[in-house]
């Protein structure tokens, strides 16, 4: 038998190369092939990314800071009159009222169920959950408060320092339940979502004289920037490296503001609405500097501002009828006590109003927002 042929024969004799064109045929051919084949398995990996992102989820936990946004009824064992644990607050909750600021759930309900958590994050001053529920997600949040101390004195709520210390005291609580290593896992990898700063301006600066005598509002945009650096840097010392700051909606075009805007036939205030894009940015530049500061942290900015004023201005793009006035009372000034189930203005269908109370919005509006903000920043932490 020649050498050339058989076992031991040079493999380009046995297997010729074939004539380029051909290769190259056969190449284009063999890649539609698998295409095929694996397109069906492609398709549905995307599927399980886009509509099932639970099952993908890093996030243990979401651990909530701010104000009424994301209050789910702390302020229910504080005396203060900045309360909403009674109807019609709460009718289109399963539970009924809870002490959230709306006719259903908050935006931190729908985030916490978009990561697979629970769906809904409950108060930690709630007497009906303990360290099993909070070790998934816990709100510290109190309606009226922001980052200026002197905010949170206006209503008699807590403060922000004070949710912090509320947070180490959970942290005490993950520690006895979950062990060191375990809790220390879970601060880490857990979402710090913060919503605050609305009523440093609407409550504070814009109505009292105090700080507008301290600061123009230039000024007091960077004094309050700086209270939420040193916040975040504070959670970092605490453990936690992944973190969402939130910016503020169109506060002028709140209800309340609308309606006291007589000067231009009751249109939203176009200089708070300027005042909540200056602050955004002065945030938003914070966060990037953080990220770069701070050795393994993920900072995010939030930015609720234009899919609100997207409703606000196109409502029937939404469903909305109405976006002017709230579905409560007359939808001009009430919230809160002058919010209540007796009124018979009060509106049947809520979902027809991209606001629930004169400050504060629908569960439906609520459900956009967290959508908005899931495809914008908070899918980063997936």
């Amino acid at each position: 038998m020649p050498k050339s042929s058989g076992i031991n024969a040079p493999i380009h004799k046995i297997f010729p190369t074939p004539h380029p064109e051909l290769l190259s045929q056969d190449r284009h051919r063999n890649r539609r092939k698998m295409a095929r084949k694996f397109l069906p398995w492609l398709l549905f990996a995307q599927f399980l990314v886009m509509f099932l992102p639970g099952c993908q989820a890093k996030i243990p936990a979401l651990i909530v800071f701010g104000d009424s946004s994301v209050d789910a009824g702390n302020n229910n064992q504080i005396p203060t009159i900045a309360r909403s644990n009674f109807e019609p607050y709460g009718r289109d909750y399963a539970g009924g009222p809870t002490g959230r600021f709306s006719n259903g759930r908050i935006p931190t309900d729908f985030i916490s169920k978009a990561f697979g958590l629970r769906p809904t994050v409950p108060a930690y001053l709630d007497p009906k959950y303990g360290i099993a529920d909070f070790a998934v997600g816990v709100t510290f949040a109190s309606a009226g408060t922001g980052y200026d101390n002197a905010t949170s004195d206006v209503l008699s709520v807590i403060p922000l320092w004070k949710e912090l210390e509320y947070y180490k005291d959970y942290q005490k609580k993950l520690r006895a339940y979950l062990g060191n290593r375990k809790a220390r896992e879970t601060i880490s990898q857990a979402l710090h979502l913060m919503s605050l700063g609305t009523n440093d301006f609407l409550e504070n600066y814009y109505t009292l004289r105090q700080r507008r005598s301290q600061y123009n509002v230039d000024q007091y945009q960077v004094f309050l920037v700086g209270i939420a650096r040193d916040f975040v840097k504070q959670l970092y010392g605490l453990g936690a490296r992944k973190v969402s700051v939130g910016g503020l909606p169109p506060m002028g075009c709140l209800p309340l503001e609308r309606t006291t805007n007589f000067r231009d036939e009751n249109r939203c205030m176009l200089s708070y609405n300027e005042v909540s894009m200056a602050f955004n940015g002065k945030l938003k530049t914070m966060v990037a500097e953080l990220n770069k500061e701070l050795p393994g942290v993920k900072i995010v900015f939030s930015n609720p501002y234009y899919i609100m004023l997207q409703m606000v201005r196109r409502p029937s793009l939404y469903g909305y009828d109405e976006a002017a006035v709230a579905c409560c009372a007359t939808g001009m000034f009430e919230m809160g006590y002058a919010c209540d189930q007796f009124n018979l203005l009060t509106c049947r269908d809520a979902s027809k109003f991209v606001f629930w109370d004169a400050f504060h919005p629908t569960e439906k509006t609520n459900a956009i927002i967290a959508d908005h903000m899931m495809k914008t920043a908070l899918h980063q932490f997936f």
